[in-house]
């Protein structure tokens, strides 16, 4: 069971409280548990990832270990520690400004 953990507007967007649990076939990678969350809540499709492209937005921003995995392939295979439940993976809106 992989932990998601989404920021605050997209979870009240989908009407979610507290973190999202999703079970994912084969390896725990960030494109398959996308895949589940918007199958899931399809309020989302299109605020995490671009209509189309399927690229992260960019103020999008995904942890992983307390490690930035923004820029890595999507089909980067998830850590033990993500995939198995331990720690969540975040999903973080970036701030933006000046």
């Amino acid at each position: 069971m992989i932990r998601v953990l989404l920021p605050f507007h997209l979870r009240n967007l989908a009407g979610i409280t507290g973190e999202v649990t999703v079970d994912v076939a084969g390896p725990a990678r960030i494109r398959t548990v996308l895949e589940t969350i918007e199958a899931r809540f399809p309020v989302l499709r299109g605020t995490i990832r671009e209509h189309g492209t399927l690229k992260r937005r960019s103020l999008v921003r995904f942890f992983v270990s307390k490690e930035d995995w923004s820029d890595r392939p999507m089909d980067t295979v998830l850590p033990d520690e993500i995939a198995r439940g331990k720690e969540p993976l975040l999903i973080i809106g970036a701030m933006a400004g000046g």
